[in-house]
């Protein structure tokens, strides 16, 4: 296991007595991926096999467990999330190794297709950092010429979050039921630069040709992962509201959506949920989380930018 001996919190130099405890590392210095932070990522993926980037979401998505409500947390803490979350996207990578690209591939020579369920459901139940699939979803895929195994792959489902629904309606006169959303994506390490951007145009293309109806396109950037968004300008999408941050939720040390929650428990409610259940530990993060930012892109046409007093926070 990798080890931070040589980054001790606490120091002692000869003659001289212990040196102040070094400064926790907090939150934001990790979804910001400071140096010393992404040092010891580049480490432990080194060291378990696993690509970096996905190891970095899995371990951001569970910091906040054990952060102190001032968002700092242990050097120690972050070391352990990073081997315990590299050893089960190992696991997860190995599960599904005949779906898994090995080549790398100029942009131009991948090819756009539509990916069946059969195909896509696995991989973002294994590789993507909330190991689920959204059921009901159309998929479309970056694919490699030969193989073709899907290189960078999204799925895109009707919008089920109302309060966003009703605002491109009250806002954008966007009718209830006309946009859907991007509610999946992820991009092997053989990605060439660019691909989601890519894939986004390849996407809006296809959707404005078999789903006429639908007139807007969005997706949530979780900036606490790490994410900027940056994929979705490329592509020319917008920011046209942002939405409050809620604590993440744990079973037994692990991440749960509130949507796996009432799937696999019946519930979502923390109280109603360690009474009815003892057997199992549920959490939530203490630290205040940054609000999670809306990106939309029109089907047809340009996406129009959003004037700063126009855009809106909506609570949960």
């Amino acid at each position: 296991m990798s080890t931070i001996a040589s980054r001790p919190e606490t120091l002692l130099r000869a003659g001289r007595g212990p040196v102040s405890p070094a400064r926790r590392p907090s939150l934001d210095d990790c979804r910001t991926n400071n140096p010393e932070f992404a040092d010891l990522v580049a480490d432990v993926a080194r060291e378990h096999t696993v690509p970096g980037r996905a190891l970095s979401v899995r371990t951001l998505l569970h910091l906040p467990r054990l952060a102190r409500s001032d968002g700092t947390v242990s050097r120690r803490n972050i070391e352990t999330e990073l081997n315990r979350h590299a050893l089960r996207l190992r696991a997860d990578q190995n599960s599904i190794g005949e779906l898994t690209p090995q080549n790398r591939f100029d942009l131009s020579d991948l090819r756009f297709v539509r990916l069946t369920n059969s195909v896509a459901d696995p991989i973002f139940s294994r590789l993507h950092y909330l190991q689920s699939a959204r059921a009901g979803s159309v998929n479309f895929a970056l694919v490699e010429p030969l193989s073709r195994l899907p290189v960078t792959l999204c799925s895109v489902s009707p919008l089920e979050w109302m309060r966003v629904g009703r605002q491109l309606q009250s806002q954008f006169s966007v009718p209830l039921g006309s946009a859907w959303d991007v509610s999946r994506v992820y991009s092997f390490d053989v990605a060439p630069a660019n691909a989601i951007s890519y894939l986004l145009g390849k996407v809006r293309s296809a959707i404005r040709q078999e789903l006429p109806s639908l007139q807007v396109l969005t997706t949530a950037v979780d900036p606490n992962l790490g994410f900027t968004g940056a994929s979705y300008r490329s592509a020319n999408w917008k920011q046209w509201m942002s939405i409050t941050a809620r604590p993440y939720l744990y079973v037994d040390g692990f991440y749960a959506s509130p949507r796996q929650l009432r799937n696999r428990f019946g519930g979502a409610n923390l109280v109603q949920l360690r009474a009815d259940n003892r057997a199992h530990r549920f959490e939530q993060s203490r630290s205040r989380l940054l609000d999670s930012v809306i990106f939309c892109s029109r089907v047809r046409g340009e996406t129009e930018q959003v004037a700063a007093d126009e855009y809106r926070l909506l609570r949960r």
